[in-house]
């Protein structure tokens, strides 16, 4: 019944985007009237470079389930960082605040409020990032949406001060990445390199995709202090690839190479393996192309089927959580030569999908996404699922 019901809202939520705006399959995928979508996916686009070397390959055929519910009863839930020792942080993008969620019992905390956050449509407090020494640091990075731009800042996070004030005062660590009502980005990671990545979006103001002078529509890279990191394509430019519409997934395999996700507007959303200085085509194009000079996706799919936004790597492949698609997406990577044969699991039994993290081994964190305006929340809503995965 509560699948109906989510559907009968999804169907008239499209209708509604298309009387009052373009459509678009927005920041979150279809996190609201924004987005526009087709029936039915497939999977397409390979990669030249998908396919991994020097390890077995995923099994043909995978699967997931969720094997307990670890929290209920969070608001606009977002971003997901693991602390050291099992807990979690999650944001809530519309209140602000941070949320220590205990990995055993899935009792809560608040942490603190995030100063200067300021929740506009798809904005608000998203992506959570731990410092690469934050053993020794405590600092806690946060995509954040203020009056003026989307930023990036850092707080230091003391465990030992009563809840609800334990975050310090915000550090700006990098400001100016253009907001919108629609495609802010917002996912933060640090990588391999233990450098900082940003997926940021273009606002809905297309043309900033392609403007490497702008810091929408890309993939930043920067040092943990905000500077360009070094080595970056493009000399004193914190932009790392462009031609990007809406990024909120980024993750990394066991062989260090990048993937992200992306929003498409009504007919492609993608997965993309990101190469330092190349161009995602959009607006120029969405999904596979004949265009040159346009980095394909490895694999993409149909809006009403996908709307993604985080994703995670574990046993050889990339998981998609899925917002408007509200399933989590497979996505073979290792060992695949040509195009990945993609499988969906969880297909509308949990609602919208946000964020999905790896939790080590065959397990990961997913949260889901129905108090976020543009879902139907049902009973707990919203959750921290565990699910097994292979």
């Amino acid at each position: 019944m509560l699948s109906a019901q989510r559907s009968a809202v999804a169907a008239a939520l499209a209708a509604l985007t298309l009387l009052t705006a373009t459509a678009c399959s927005s920041d979150d995928g279809g996190d609201g009237p924004f987005d526009g979508g087709s029936p039915r996916s497939s999977a397409a686009g390979p990669s030249a470079s998908a396919s991994g070397k020097g390890a077995e390959p995923p099994p043909e055929k995978g699967s997931a389930k969720v094997v307990r519910t670890l929290a209920t009863g969070l608001k606009s839930p977002w971003g997901l960082a693991a602390l050291p020792g099992g807990d979690l942080l999650v944001s809530s993008r519309d209140e602000g605040t941070l949320t220590r969620v205990d990995g055993s019992t899935g009792e809560k905390t608040e942490v603190g409020t995030v100063p200067g956050a300021a929740p506009d449509g798809e904005g608000g407090l998203m992506g959570l990032a731990l410092s690469p020494a934050y053993a020794a640091d405590h600092m806690v990075y946060a995509y954040v949406t203020t009056e003026s731009d989307n930023r990036v800042v850092r707080m230091l996070y003391d465990e030992k001060k009563p809840s609800g004030q334990q975050l310090g005062a915000p550090d700006t660590v990098l400001k100016g990445i253009p907001k919108g009502v629609i495609h802010n980005g917002g996912r933060i990671a640090f990588g391999p390199d233990k450098l900082l990545y940003v997926g940021t979006g273009e606002t809905g103001e297309t043309g900033l995709a392609q403007d490497k002078k702008s810091l929408g529509g890309k993939i930043l890279r920067l040092t943990p202090d905000g500077e360009p990191a070094p080595g970056n394509p493009f000399d004193g430019s914190p932009v790392f690839s462009y031609g990007h519409r809406n990024v909120q997934g980024l993750a990394w395999d066991e062989e260090k190479r990048l993937w992200a996700s992306e929003f498409g507007q009504d007919t492609w959303d993608e997965l993309n393996e990101i190469k330092a200085g190349d161009n995602y085509g959009w607006p120029e194009v969405e999904g596979k192309g004949d265009e040159g000079g346009f980095h394909d996706p490895v694999a993409q799919w149909k809006t009403s089927e996908a709307s993604p936004s985080g994703i995670a790597y574990a046993k050889g492949s990339v998981w998609m959580a899925g917002l408007r698609g509200e399933r989590l997406w497979r996505v073979p990577v290792r060992g695949v030569d040509g195009e990945p044969r993609t499988e969906a699991f969880l297909k509308e039994e949990h609602g919208r999908l946000r964020t999905v993290l790896a939790a080590g081994g065959g397990k990961l964190w997913l949260v889901t996404s129905e108090t976020d305006s543009r879902g139907t929340p049902g009973k707990g809503d919203d959750k921290i699922l565990e699910v097994e995965v292979e």
